[in-house]
C-alpha cells in the first residue's frame, strides 16, 4: 500500500436530473478536479451532459441546471477519453461517493479507484459535528474561501465547485491529522478511535 504522499487524487462530482416515480436518476453535469499532496489543486474538467429525461423541479431547485443548459451537451459515454485520462491511476475522491460510483458504471468494465469518501473521513475524525454536508464542513473549517478563489464564477451544487470542495476537504484533513506520509489505507478504511487520537483540535 503506497503512502498518501505518493498518490495522485481526482475529486469527482455529478449533478443529476432527479428521479420521478418509476424512473432511474441520470447525470446532467460531471466535474473532475485533480489534486496532489505536493502541488495542491491542479487541472479541472467540467461538462453538462445530454439526457432525454426531464430535470425534476426539486433537482433544479438545488443545482439550478435547466434543460436549456443541456442543449448541445455531450453524452457521458462520449466523454470516455477525457474521463479515462483524468481518472486512470488516481485515487478517486467524492463526498458521499455512492452517486459518483453509480454513474461511472456507464463505462462498463472500467477499473477506476480506489475511492476515498470525505464524508466518511470527517465523520470518523469529527463525529460530534452538527452537519457533514460539503458546505457546512467547508464553513466550519474556514475552507470556503479556498474553493471560491479556485472557482469564483461558480457556487455550491455546481459539479466543479463541489468536486473542488471535496479536494480541499481532503487537503485540510491530511494537514490536521498529519497523514500525508502515512499509508493510503488510513483513508480507505478510516478507524474512529485511531482518527480521534490523531486529531489536533
Amino acid at each position: 500500500m503506497p503512502t498518501i504522499s505518493q498518490c495522485q487524487f481526482a475529486a469527482i462530482d455529478f449533478e443529476s436530473a432527479g428521479a420521478s416515480r418509476g424512473q432511474t436518476d441520470v447525470p446532467v453535469q460531471i466535474a473532475i478536479s485533480l489534486w496532489t499532496p505536493a502541488d495542491g489543486l491542479g487541472e479541472s474538467f467540467c461538462s453538462f451532459l445530454s439526457t432525454d429525461q426531464e430535470i425534476t423541479w426539486s433537482a433544479q431547485k438545488v443545482h439550478g441546471i435547466t434543460t436549456a443548459d443541456l442543449a448541445g451537451a455531450p453524452s457521458l459515454l462520449s466523454l470516455w477519453p477525457e474521463v479515462h485520462r483524468l481518472l486512470s491511476d488516481r485515487v478517486l475522491v467524492a463526498h458521499g461517493h455512492g452517486t459518483e460510483k453509480r454513474f461511472l458504471r456507464a463505462f462498463p468494465g472500467h477499473s477506476f479507484g480506489p475511492w476515498v469518501d470525505t464524508l466518511h473521513l470527517y465523520r470518523a475524525a469529527w463525529p460530534a459535528l452538527d452537519s457533514f454536508t460539503l458546505g457546512a464542513l467547508c464553513d466550519r473549517f474556514e475552507l470556503t474561501s479556498i474553493v471560491d478563489a479556485a472557482h469564483s464564477d461558480r457556487q455550491w451544487h455546481d459539479a466543479l465547485y463541489d468536486a473542488c470542495a471535496s479536494a480541499v476537504l481532503l487537503q485540510h484533513l491530511l494537514a490536521e491529522l498529519a497523514l500525508t506520509n502515512k499509508s493510503l489505507d488510513l483513508l480507505l478504511h478510516p478507524d474512529l478511535a485511531a482518527w480521534q487520537a490523531l486529531r489536533h483540535t
